[in-house]
């Protein structure tokens, strides 16, 4: 009965179901399917003739390399981070968790910028010293691994704080009580109570970071077949009135990153979704 009392009336459910549906349709939906629709205008060959494109092919190795990459660091660092700000006490724990959040406030282009006074060979702090070593890290992949980790660095952690936070520490004390080492509570007990949250921050991250430009963009100094990646090459190709060809290299990035999320929602469990 009170939850009949709380309801709202069939009308204005169905205008903020149609306002919610209206808002991601213009949003999201309508200018990707048009990415779609100029791709296959002609069928599959501008999508085939792209992928024959040994510019768009060097992109999308790249692109994949520093994407895959960064996704690895920000997982590692992540799931350390998300257990330090969970299971610990120190001083200084509000800012490192208000630092994590810098790269969804922070401009990416900033972040280039940042990254090139600090790497630079000529200039930097710690360029010279690095080069010297032999280790080029700005207009090379070091520094477009790094730009591309920072802006997706929040992704991993704020999927998996939430959910150790909500399991608590009791079952990896009663490990510690029984015997059990930190690597052993980790793998037994922690990681499987935390693992899609990990997987859904590793795939967001992925989406996240086969997208970046901004910050790419400045690092890399946009060489073509060299530190280009494919979200530079659409830019390149439009700009050079080489339409056909971005549309195709804007659908697969756009693909990859709809096809992870999809199939990771697709296996989750059901009782992992409420």
């Amino acid at each position: 009965m009170a939850n009949s009392q709380l309801r709202e009336p069939v009308g204005v459910q169905w205008g903020l179901r149609l306002l919610a549906i209206g808002y991601v349709f213009m949003l999201v939906a309508w200018p990707t399917s048009l990415i779609a629709k100029y791709t296959f205008a002609d069928g599959f060959t501008t999508l085939r003739t792209a992928l024959e494109d040994p510019v768009v092919l060097n992109s999308l190795k790249l692109t994949a390399i520093v994407a895959l990459s960064a996704v690895v660091i920000n997982t590692v660092f992540g799931v350390g981070i998300s257990l330090l700000l969970t299971r610990y006490e120190f001083r200084g724990k509000r800012l490192l968790s208000a630092l994590i959040d810098i790269p969804m406030s922070v401009s990416p282009i900033v972040v280039g910028l940042a990254l090139v006074l600090v790497y630079n060979g000529r200039f930097g702090w710690f360029g010279p010293t690095l080069e010297g070593a032999g280790l080029q890290v700005i207009f090379a992949t070091p520094g477009m691994i790094m730009a591309t980790a920072f802006v997706a660095l929040p992704l991993v952690i704020r999927e998996v704080v939430p959910v150790l936070l909500e399991i608590g520490d009791d079952q990896e004390w009663a490990a510690r009580s029984l015997g059990a080492n930190a690597w052993q509570t980790f793998r037994r007990i922690t990681l499987p109570s935390i693992k899609w949250a990990v997987v859904y921050g590793v795939v967001l991250s992925l989406a996240r970071s086969i997208g970046e430009f901004g910050a790419v963009k400045v690092v890399s100094g946009n060489i073509e077949n060299q530190t280009q990646t494919a979200t530079l090459v659409v830019e390149q190709k439009y700009q050079n009135f080489e339409q056909t060809t971005s549309y195709a290299t804007a659908f697969i990035l756009a693909f990859v990153a709809i096809l992870c999320i999809v199939i990771v929602s697709l296996l989750r469990p059901k009782e992992q979704l409420s």
